[in-house]
């Protein structure tokens, strides 16, 4: 999946994509009535179509199924891209904690990593009352859900699901004439973030995790579609440490995560795998995110080709310059995000151009597929997404332009 031999700058974008009303509601109503089982699946499988057509329309060459087979809790809800993993596990045992709420702090020392609650982030705790008034923005109208606890062993219990999964995008694929889809799963590292009442250690874990979650990898990767492995641990997870680590013990932490990941992905083709990693997708301040390039070796030694990241938003749009010093290595293949889910604000389809066109003459543009920083499902109003993805389109138009005609011109 490169832009190697098209004529063209292809487009993707990071998985989530806002859910209609009926869906919305379906999801509800499933709740109370899970018997239903025909008239959702139904009503899911049109609206796949529809996601997909619209991204087709929209100038989306890579698109996937929004994600919505990925139940979400509102039209606002920053977390469904791990949430859907709760339904596709056993193991588990519900309890009434709300990860936003939770009120145990976990300090680090140096030499021992790790995670504290969410509200006991560093960045929340320099920003407290922004995040506690529900009118700043940054937490407003999110529903209130639960998370459970792992009290038995790890197994992957999702199959049915990631086969619906499937067929949906592969039926949407086929009705829009559609030759490359992809399907999101969580990486081991974040579904190991769980309150663990079970493992003896970390290792144990982050292992039991791989083995289950590389089921649904396998399910993906063998129905030819590429797999988007999630993991905005690798970097977020440096906010959730406090007091703040030092780097070596931090790069220590997430290489145990790395080890797991790759061992999850043992043996499966690295060419069909792309790796997304953002610092996590609420609206705050993220003054205290981690460097992109503090984390580029480990993030590079993940045995996926194509690495999608954050590089359209205002605290990490000038980490494009990391390019001008460090070499792709041989078989990767960069996914920028040139449009953000972080701002109502829509790109301009010239500056969506600029942002690609940098990063294709720093690593070549056969190695550069345009994205946005992250998933714009429950992040931004369903409106306001469709302009974003219109305006990236129209932004690789632009840049393909460029890149192409002067490559035309030099021959």
């Amino acid at each position: 999946m490169s832009s190697e031999k098209t004529d063209h700058i292809l487009t993707t974008h990071a998985g989530s994509l806002p859910r209609t009303p009926e869906l919305l509601a379906a999801n509800a109503a499933k709740e109370n009535n899970p018997e239903d089982v025909a008239g959702f699946s139904e009503l899911l499988s049109n609206a796949v179509v529809g996601v997909v057509q619209a991204q087709r329309d929209a100038g989306i060459d890579i698109p996937n199924d929004g994600e919505y087979g990925h139940t979400m809790s509102s039209s606002v809800d920053y977390g469904a891209w791990w949430n859907y993993s709760f339904a596709r596990l056993g193991g588990l045992e519900e309890t009434t904690v709300d990860r936003w709420a939770e009120t145990e702090v976990k300090r680090s020392s140096p030499g021992n990593v790790v995670l504290t609650s969410f509200p006991d982030r560093r960045d929340r705790q320099r920003f407290a009352e922004a995040y506690s008034d529900p009118t700043s923005g940054i937490l407003a109208h999110r529903k209130s859900t639960t998370q459970p606890k792992v009290v038995a062993p790890l197994t992957y219990t999702g199959h049915e699901l990631v086969a619906s999964d499937i067929n949906n995008l592969k039926a949407a694929m086929e009705q829009t004439g559609t030759e490359q889809g992809f399907l999101a799963a969580l990486s081991p590292a974040s579904c190991a973030r769980l309150a663990n009442d079970f493992y003896t250690n970390d290792e144990e874990y982050l292992y039991a995790a791989a083995d289950a979650m590389r089921e649904e990898y396998k399910a993906i990767l063998d129905a030819g579609l590429t797999l988007q492995i999630d993991d905005p641990s690798l970097a977020e997870s440096w906010d959730q440490i406090n007091p703040e680590p030092s780097l070596e013990d931090y790069l220590k932490f997430i290489q145990l995560r790395v080890e797991a990941t790759n061992y999850a992905l043992r043996d499966l083709p690295a060419e069909k795998i792309r790796l997304h990693v953002c610092w996590g997708s609420w609206h705050g301040p993220h003054t205290t995110d981690i460097g992109f390039a503090d984390i580029l070796d480990s993030v590079l030694s993940i045995n996926a080709n194509m690495i999608s990241f954050e590089a359209g938003n205002v605290r990490h749009e000038h980490e494009w310059r990391i390019w001008e010093t460090r070499q792709l290595p041989e078989g990767k293949i960069l996914i920028p995000g040139v449009v953000s889910h972080a701002t109502n604000v829509v790109e301009h389809p010239e500056l969506v151009a600029d942002r690609i066109e940098r990063f294709a003459n720093l690593v070549g543009r056969e190695n550069v597929i345009a994205s946005t920083d992250c998933g714009l499902g429950g992040r931004v109003h369903p409106q306001i997404a469709n302009a974003k993805l219109e305006a990236l389109g129209e932004g690789a138009r632009i840049a393909t332009n460029r890149l192409f005609s002067r490559s035309a011109t030099r021959v």
